[in-house]
């Protein structure tokens, strides 16, 4: 992207900690204009617009708790009327109320598939009318392994991951000839704050079980959401991609 052209603008949602702050780093490294989104936390998503302003991109900071998926649309919308366009999407936010089934609470099942699913379909559909008439765009959801492999008392979250990986293969059918790509990505077991705080024992059951020995670093899951948000992506839709070190194969 040369300094003649304009930005081109990348929202994430859920960006202003873990993932998602990496997500939005990487995008302003590569040229992106980046929209940060938080839920909660505005002060954090300030520290993360700080970062990228000293990078030299356009960056603005959008407050809005997908929690009510009618509000990722006006998230959408107000991201294109702030900073002029859209051109990159990422569903990054999400949310966990784990148990197991049997004690799963409805309100548990509702408010993790409105937040990490109903939301990413509010916000794609809105993404997309603005899309359709620049007849160019991407959008990359953020899947997980567990959508794929399962995991016990996660069947909300499970079920929400695996919906993105359905609903990103049908937006790839539908808009492919509107210029716009559609892929989603499958992390596994992520280096973070949550990982940290793990018992050593449990830390090891995990890495015994990933073939690359390790946990991901959250900067190796943002460079493949860069690198399908570019231009060098182009041909590749509809796929829903692995980042866990081999953990599940496919």
């Amino acid at each position: 992207m040369t300094q003649s052209q304009p930005h081109k603008v990348a929202l994430v949602t859920g960006s202003s900690r873990g993932l998602g702050r990496a997500m939005a780093l990487s995008l302003a490294q590569a040229g992106f204009g980046v929209a940060v989104h938080y839920g909660r936390n505005q002060a954090e998503a300030e520290k993360v617009a700080e970062e990228i302003r000293a990078l030299g991109v356009p960056v603005q900071v959008f407050g809005a708790d997908l929690s009510a998926p009618a509000n990722a649309g006006t998230l959408v919308e107000s991201v294109i009327k702030e900073m002029g366009r859209l051109d990159v999407l990422v569903n990054n936010a999400g949310i966990t109320r784990d148990t197991l089934a049997i004690r799963m609470k409805d309100e548990d099942w509702a408010a993790v598939l409105d937040t990490n699913l109903t939301s990413a379909f509010t916000a794609s559909r809105a993404a997309i009318k603005h899309m359709m008439r620049a007849r160019a765009g991407r959008i990359i959801n953020v899947s997980s392994v567990v959508a794929l492999m399962g995991n016990p008392g996660q069947a909300n979250y499970v079920a929400s991951k695996a919906g993105l990986i359905g609903l990103t293969k049908a937006l790839a059918k539908e808009y492919g000839g509107r210029g716009i790509t559609v892929n989603a990505i499958a992390p596994g077991f992520i280096a973070s704050d949550m990982t940290a705080q793990l018992p050593d024992d449990v830390r090891q059951s995990y890495l015994a079980s990933i073939p690359l020995g390790r946990l991901g670093q959250p900067e190796e899951v943002a460079a493949l959401v860069t690198f399908l948000a570019s231009d060098a992506a182009g041909y590749i839709t509809g796929q829903a991609i692995g980042v866990d070190g081999g953990l599940y194969p496919h």
